[in-house]
């Protein structure tokens, strides 16, 4: 259930704190509260409140997220608002907030747009997303599943492309989950590097400030903003890592996943083979702590199942924390509460101070065997959901076998402080498909430049790797992917002809693929034939608007036919997809200077 909200016009102006960088002086800038966002009339049940907030000018800045829109959990204050935390009577108990929160300021700082606050699940506890009080939102990307929580309005804003991006918190899986069953991008940064100033507490040694989008260049151009400028940009080679015991917890084939991120690296410099490893193992021989912990309070366990004791820890840890910051509210006020939230905010209010330096020797320990494991060039691949989200209106709630393998994947990142970022790989199935990244703590720039290399090429494998077989007419299984395969195939052996049939066919199969139009545009312009190439770039735009090669194609066919202006504008464009693109900078560069 939205809210609309009726601004009081006749005061329409608000102070906002800024930060410069997010962490030193600060300033207050004076910007307006215009009318009510008006989003679309269908907004999947993912706002709690409505309003926009307007950039804040800065003089002699540029503004990195100009003209994008975002959300954000109704956990972050806003001046004049008050935090609801997903429930009406902690909404009914506070008053509005005197400051704005860091984070937020930091994006209207930057050109960004806020919109409104998303519906969470109650005190950012539980991973479904649904909400007794406000509704559960609708997943854009599987209408008949839960969308995932306790970030889930934020993740549904994105993945129904009702904003550009959206923020959350994550302390247990808030970010990561909603991303995987949303399928869009989702990042969990480093503990401790983003201000959570103005970001109500569920755990402190948990919560992260995360984010959503659908692009991996928004994704990326939003951490730019937000991560401290002192984290250094690390070097470039990298190191994937398959956590290869982890991929049993998962429905989704684990060949299916290494196909795809091998395929997707293996054009691409500055990757080292991909090596395999098991990580329960590894945990087992370098947290000593996790040993004493489940000797006292569980059986010796081993492989996948020691991750449990990890998960127990992470649970033990976020509930004396809860505990200790809210318990005086809830003594005081009885609140009414969801049946899911209730059991664990009862067992936060019952948790003891047992074990707490124990919990807290085995999130220090992790953090060291991850800094060890991944160092400064090392990227651990995992999956982000064991299998398909829960069932929309089911009294059942999730089993505790999908709260034990999900938690066990989500507390890895939780209890060492890694960043970590979960990307989409489609269907399998009926359920959304997700992988994970995870870097070591405070290399979020490095995983997020990692994300944006390999993004748009893990794309194009997923299609690839996930494709059903059609038959064609004379009853065999040759389909449109794998025509495009020997079309590749034949690109590579420098057949450019055979290349050109090779993606005809897939086109006359499938005459709405991108790709298919712009590998034979690349063929064409092996070719020398120039307009065909246009022609065909035109087209693959037209499927698809963020097609970079189309983009860096057409820009190169028409700067052989001496449209300079022309080809200018295509390569600038490919920049904003993708500022990193090398190709593109060179020919913007080469062709600035013919004008010169």
């Amino acid at each position: 259930m939205s809210k609309s909200l009726k601004l009081n016009a006749s005061n329409p102006k608000v102070w906002l704190l800024i930060g410069i960088g997010l962490a030193g002086a600060v300033v207050l800038v004076e910007t307006r509260r215009r009318r009510r966002w008006k989003l679309p009339k269908e907004d999947f049940g993912a706002f709690v409140e409505r309003f926009e907030l307007l950039p804040i000018r800065q003089p002699d800045q540029t503004q990195t997220l100009s003209a994008l829109s975002f959300a954000i959990k109704d956990i972050f204050d806003v001046k004049g608002y008050v935090t609801g935390f997903g429930n009406p009577h902690w909404k009914r108990t506070h008053s509005e907030a005197g400051k704005t929160a860091i984070v937020i300021t930091a994006l209207l700082s930057n050109g960004a747009t806020c919109v409104g606050k998303t519906v969470m699940d109650e005190f950012s506890f539980g991973i479904s997303g649904e909400n007794k009080f406000y509704g559960t939102p609708i997943n854009p990307y599987l209408t008949s599943s839960v969308p995932g929580g306790s970030s889930s309005g934020s993740a549904v804003a994105v993945a129904a492309r009702l904003v550009d991006f959206a923020i959350g918190t994550d302390t247990t899986g808030c970010v990561r989950i909603p991303a995987a069953f949303c399928g869009i991008l989702g990042f969990r940064p480093s503990h401790g590097v983003v201000s959570t100033i103005g970001v109500l507490p569920n755990a402190q040694s948990l919560d992260t400030v995360g984010w959503f989008a659908r692009d991996a260049s928004v994704l990326r151009h939003v951490g730019l903003v937000l991560l401290p400028t002192n984290l250094v940009e690390l070097k470039r080679t990298r190191r994937i890592i398959f956590a290869d015991d982890l991929f049993q917890l998962s429905k989704v084939p684990s060949q299916k996943t290494v196909y795809i991120i091998d395929k997707a690296i293996e054009n691409l410099s500055g990757y080292q083979s991909p090596q395999h490893m098991n990580i329960c193992q590894y945990i087992a021989s370098n947290v000593p702590s996790l040993k004493g912990f489940h000797d006292k309070l569980t059986h010796q366990r081993n492989g996948v199942s020691m991750l449990k004791d990890l998960t127990l820890v992470m649970f033990s840890l976020q509930g004396y924390e809860f505990k200790t910051n809210h318990e005086e509210w809830f003594k005081s006020v009885k609140p009414r509460l969801g049946r899911a939230v209730s059991e664990r905010v009862i067992a936060a209010m019952n948790s003891t101070h047992d074990h707490v330096k124990t919990l807290y020797k085995v999130r220090n320990e992790m953090r060291v065997a991850f800094q060890r494991l991944l160092k400064d060039d090392g990227i651990l691949v995992i999956p982000t959901v064991p299998d398909d989200p829960l069932k929309r209106n089911t009294d059942k709630g999730f089993s505790s076998e999908f709260h034990d393998r999900a938690f066990a994947l989500s507390s890895i990142a939780s209890i060492s402080g890694c960043c970590q970022v979960a990307i989409p790989l489609g269907c399998h199935k009926d359920c959304c498909a997700s992988v994970s990244f995870i870097s070591a703590h405070r290399a979020d720039k490095f995983l997020l430049n990692t994300v944006l290399d390999m993004y748009t090429t893990i794309q194009e494998q997923v299609s690839v790797a996930y494709a059903l077989p059609q038959p064609d007419t004379n009853g065999g299984i040759e389909t449109s992917e794998l025509l495009k395969e020997k079309g590749n195939a034949a690109f590579k052996g420098r057949l450019w002809n055979k290349a050109v049939d090779y993606y005809s066919e897939a086109i006359n199969l499938n005459g709405k693929n991108a790709t298919y139009f712009s590998n034979r545009a690349a063929a064409y312009l092996e070719l020398g034939c120039f307009q065909e190439a246009e022609e065909d770039c035109n087209k693959a735009i037209l499927h698809d608007k963020k097609n970079v090669k189309a983009y860096l194609r057409r820009g190169t066919a028409r700067e052989q036919l001496l449209r300079y202006k022309e080809a200018l504008k295509d390569f600038q464009h490919a920049l904003v997809l993708e500022p990193q693109n090398k190709t593109a900078s060179l020919a913007e560069k080469r062709l600035r200077k013919s004008w010169s």
